[in-house]
């Protein structure tokens, strides 16, 4: 398919929050003068020196920012190819990536002087960062989160009441992310007045997409500045995991007009592309609306939604973000997939070589990287994000291993 938009016009969205057909506002009628209220908002923020200060004291001093580049040694001795640095956002404070966001978009709700915020999470590392800013602003925080979810992350789920926040574990459909965002999508409608939605992922209506993106570029900025350092210039090719897609167009945004950049993008294929049993909208999927967007996105031929599946949880769903959707179009970036008993493979690999535990999300960026990296030169360099750590993931690694715990 080819987008309405030039090849090389990676600026967007429009004015409407398109980008080419994918993105747009489809909400309901009671949340159009919030969501454009929210689009205002952050278009005001953005040219705020206070506001960027603020952000930026924030980054440095509370979420510990610039992230380490690091260059994983023994796995690149071990896979005897290109040279793999991780981009270590899994260091940040609450252990992934999704602080960056949060931190934004809480600055954002108080500009805004919204008291309530309410968020979604799947693998529960955006409920914790949520409830941790929440706690650092003095914000009333409810978090929906899917009972399946719950489940297999009682660590973040004990984590998010440690800092005060209400979470909210929803029974309908498939019990994961995708019926997490339904709800509060519901909540919000019912409260419009006092509370704002803090999406974690860079997909939903207009701004959000663009939003969150802007607000997680920080990694790629980092890169940028931090290759130049370490090896002189810039890195081959960049490698993250896609769900929602918000690390992986963090990392991937400051790079997109640099055509000598490789960027490819892993989707969960869980227990196989061709089971039926994975999340894997790029590959599988075709463009429809979900949570507020059109997107690619896992249907049948009535366009109703099919159930995802991934041992990950933060990939557990079925869509992917707007610009995503669009950058597929576009083929500037490749978009691939691994399967659950990869990314355990590899999640196992990089505990026993780097001494590093992954989440099982970047740990299927890592299964793809092993595979790529045998294949290209000794002088490549490639970069890959790990955007969590995977204290979250032992008791579903420790089932899926057969070890009791």
């Amino acid at each position: 398919m080819t987008s309405p938009l030039k090849y090389n016009d990676f600026s967007g969205p429009d004015e409407h929050g398109h980008f080419g057909i994918y993105g747009g506002r489809y909400v309901a009628e009671t949340l159009m003068p919030l969501i454009l209220e929210v689009g205002k908002a952050y278009e005001a923020a953005k040219g705020d020196p206070a506001f960027i200060k603020e952000l930026d004291y924030y980054f440095t001093h509370y979420i510990g920012r610039p992230s380490p580049l690091y260059h994983a040694a023994r796995l690149t001795d071990y896979c005897k190819g290109a040279k793999i640095y991780f981009k270590r956002d899994e260091l940040n404070h609450t252990g992934a990536h999704k602080i960056n966001n949060c931190i934004g978009q809480a600055l954002l709700a108080r500009r805004l002087g919204k008291k309530r915020i309410i968020a979604e999470t799947g693998a529960g590392q955006h409920g914790v960062a949520t409830a941790t800013v929440c706690a650092l602003f003095g914000l009333e925080c409810v978090i929906y989160m899917g009972a399946r979810d719950i489940e297999r992350q009682m660590p973040n789920v004990f984590r998010m009441k440690l800092l005060g926040a209400k979470v909210v574990p929803v029974e309908s459909g498939s019990r994961t992310l995708k019926d997490a965002m339904n709800e509060a999508l519901r909540d919000w409608v019912s409260n419009v007045e006092n509370t704002f939605y803090l999406i974690g992922t860079a997909a939903g209506p207009h701004p959000y997409p663009a939003m969150v993106r802007d607000f997680q570029s920080i990694i790629g900025r980092e890169v940028r500045e931090q290759m130049q350092v370490a090896e002189g210039r810039l890195p081959d090719t960049l490698v993250a995991c896609i769900g929602g897609g918000s690390n992986a167009i963090g990392l991937f945004h400051p790079f997109l007009y640099d055509e000598t950049v490789t960027l490819i993008g892993v989707e969960a294929a869980g227990h196989g592309i061709e089971s039926g049993q994975h999340a894997a909208s790029l590959a599988k999927g075709s463009p429809g609306v979900l949570h507020g967007s059109r997107t690619y996105l896992l249907q049948d031929d009535d366009g109703q939604i099919l159930e995802a599946h991934s041992i990950s949880a933060g990939l557990d769903y079925p869509g992917i973000g707007p610009e995503h959707s669009f950058l597929h179009d576009a083929g500037r970036v490749q978009y691939v997939s691994a399967t659950d008993e990869e990314a355990l493979a590899a999640f196992k690999l990089c505990a026993e070589l780097e001494g590093i535990i992954p989440a099982l999300e970047p740990s299927h960026a890592l299964a793809h990287v092993l595979k790529l990296v045998p294949t290209l030169p000794p002088n490549h360099l490639l970069v890959m994000n790990l955007c969590g750590r995977g204290d979250k993931d032992i008791f579903t690694v420790a089932s899926a291993l057969g070890v009791k715990l």
